[in-house]
């Protein structure tokens, strides 16, 4: 009698699992995918990796019929098209993107919680409609655009905590020759999320998915911090170091913690950037070299993971007990 290979079996229930009567199974596919990269619970058996082939064809179908894509498509149909086109491009991305100020900061967040007070309106980010600019720009080229909208547009990414006013100095001084003009040759080529994704090796989709992985668990980390998530000086030099890459606002808007395919897909090619892998090594290492990130200041008993999820659970509760509301009023 003939042995079915392990893998084969477990292959077959991890596309069963996500698949489903008149479900696309490219679907299927970018799930089965994103399951096989997280980590493996005690006595449980490994995910299997669906083939990384189909896995790009998942991929390129996916971003294809993406917001993110359609917009670049149209843009760079409507190129030459002047005025006209370009209004028909801020109406069209006013349709079809969803006004996001991104998270608020999770430290003004938690001082709110723990005074009983709303969180201010300035703790949220840039409206993500400003960076149709961009998309704009990638269309109809930079300089039809203008120094003003594209600061407004690249300040809206939130990279680096780099300010409108910031950008417009920037490019201001780019357009008056005092510093060398920016080429948006390659951005422009380069802008649409499928053309990275046919590019990319198969060990790049494959580390991508690594980075945005574990860029969610660190994104977790900090973002807990404004539910009162116990502190110590290990996660308090994980968030110093992302607020030093000013990186908080950009995987605020990356980072979802049960992402559909279509987010799974384009965060992933996100993380395809050497920045963000840059980011996730930085972290790592200083994870590694750090202290044990779950102790509890003064607590010498040594309950770990336990203790920790014990006392932040305490928090909550003695904090929802304490305000005569119910709870906080907490906008963002």
């Amino acid at each position: 009698m003939d042995v079915v290979d392990p893998v084969v079996v477990e292959s077959a229930a991890a596309l069963a699992r996500h698949g489903r009567q008149g479900r696309d199974r490219r679907l299927a596919v970018l799930e089965w995918f994103a399951e096989a990269g997280m980590a493996v619970r005690p006595g449980a058996a490994p995910v299997p990796e669906p083939p990384v082939g189909a896995v790009r064809q998942a991929l390129v179908w996916v971003l294809e019929r993406s917001v993110s894509q359609r917009l670049v498509e149209f843009a760079r149909g409507a190129a030459g098209a002047g005025e006209e086109g370009q209004d028909a491009l801020y109406a069209a991305a006013d349709r079809l993107m969803k006004r996001y100020r991104g998270a608020a900061n999770p430290a003004l967040v938690r001082a709110a919680l723990e005074a009983s007070e709303d969180v201010p309106v300035d703790a949220e980010g840039p409206d993500s409609r400003s960076m149709v600019h961009l998309v704009a720009a990638i269309g109809f080229g930079a300089q039809e655009i203008g120094a003003d909208a594209l600061a407004e547009g690249l300040a809206a990414l939130g990279m680096f905590g780099i300010t409108v006013e910031d950008w417009a100095q920037a490019l201001g001084a780019a357009e008056r020759g005092e510093v060398p003009p920016v080429d948006w040759g390659p951005v422009q080529r380069e802008a649409g999320l499928v053309d990275r994704v046919k590019r990319a090796s198969d060990e790049e989709l494959v580390r991508a998915r690594t980075v945005l992985v574990g860029l969610r668990w660190f994104y977790g980390l900090y973002a807990l911090h404004g539910l009162l998530l116990p502190d110590n000086p290990a996660l308090t030099a994980l968030r110093q170091q992302i607020d030093e890459w000013g990186m908080f606002p950009v995987l605020s808007r990356l980072i979802a913690f049960s992402p559909s395919p279509g987010q799974f897909a384009e965060a992933l090619t996100v993380c395809l950037e050497p920045l963000l892998d840059a980011l996730y090594e930085t972290l790592t290492d200083q994870l590694a070299d750090g202290p044990n990130i779950f102790p509890i200041p003064g607590d010498e008993s040594g309950t770990g993971v336990v203790g920790f999820g014990e006392s932040w659970l305490r928090t909550l509760r003695e904090q929802s007990g304490g305000n005569e509301s119910g709870e906080a009023s907490v906008r963002g």
